[in-house]
């Protein structure tokens, strides 16, 4: 748990300083997923600063991933708006309310809640059909980021970020699945893959999120994705399980840290001036997105 907060940790504050590198690239295409616009964000020194920490991250997940049933890491990945959120009311000098302070309390006590009730990791290790099956759910990733790119702009921010919340459940539910690290076992391994290519598209469909105005709706759908669908998998596939006894407290620990995180999606979302404002971009370079991963 320790490790799984520590990637909250690290992916919350990799949000704030990749959100502010994106929006300082040029924008690209407007596809969904547009490789370009994430070369260009490299360019910028928060960015790989960014990068750097959601590595370190991912190291961290990878480590509680192999420990903690999926539901709780994915609690705890998303207590990383809770981070994003104190973070931007230091760095970027954003208020919070006291709804908003509520909403980090509820997180918090949520994932207590959810450490004290969880069980160790399933024995399962899935079959050959969800090895497959997660490499496919890869790839429509890609599917869903292009069809974004046709999408209106409100219309589009959800769906990318629904998008690239499928692609860390992808890699969340791949790292459970992979039962070996020799190469001849890894590399036919259609896990290894479906890990690679989740991941690469969900940051891809990530920068072209955070760029687009404001990504309030889109961060509520990333939550959504990375923390539900895996759950479920978790719990009907891998047989993860709770404590004996604690399942009740697991449910409630869950929801609050999953509710909790939904309410901070609000956070930065910027109020309607009263007067003539600055221009557009200015205005969407002054909102906050969230993230995690």
């Amino acid at each position: 748990m320790l490790a799984a907060l520590g990637a909250a940790v690290c992916f919350g504050v990799a949000s704030v300083l990749q959100a502010m590198a994106a929006r300082a690239a040029v924008p690209g295409s407007g596809s969904g997923v547009d490789t370009r616009l994430l070369l260009r964000a490299v360019r910028q020194w928060r960015y790989v600063v960014g990068l750097a920490l959601d590595g370190a991250g991912f190291v961290l997940e990878l480590i509680a991933l192999r420990s903690l049933p999926i539901y709780a890491v994915g609690a705890a990945l998303a207590a990383s708006l809770a981070v994003t959120a104190v973070t931007a009311s230091r760095l970027l000098g954003a208020r919070l309310s006291g709804r908003e302070w509520a909403a980090v309390g509820t997180v918090c006590g949520g994932l207590a809640l959810l450490g004290l009730a969880s069980g160790s990791e399933g024995s399962g290790h899935g079959g050959t059909a969800l090895r497959w099956g997660s490499l496919a759910a890869a790839a429509a990733v890609f599917a869903v980021g292009a069809a974004a790119g046709r999408l209106p702009e409100r219309a589009r921010a959800a769906a990318l970020g629904l998008g690239a919340g499928f692609g860390f459940g992808v890699v969340e539910v791949a790292v459970r699945l992979i039962d070996g690290l020799t190469p001849s076992v890894l590399l036919t391994n259609p896990a290894l893959y479906a890990l690679l290519l989740g991941g690469g598209a969900a940051f891809l469909l990530l920068t072209s999120a955070l760029q687009r105005g404001s990504v309030t709706v889109a961060t509520a759908g990333m939550v959504l994705g990375e923390t539900v669908g895996p759950a479920l998998v978790g719990l009907l596939a891998l047989h993860d399980r709770t404590r004996s006894g604690w399942a009740p407290a697991a449910v409630l620990g869950f929801l609050l840290a999953l509710a909790g995180a939904l309410v901070l999606a609000r956070f930065g979302e910027p109020e309607a001036p009263e007067e003539p404002g600055p221009p557009a971009e200015a205005t969407r370079e002054a909102e906050l997105p969230l993230r995690r991963h």
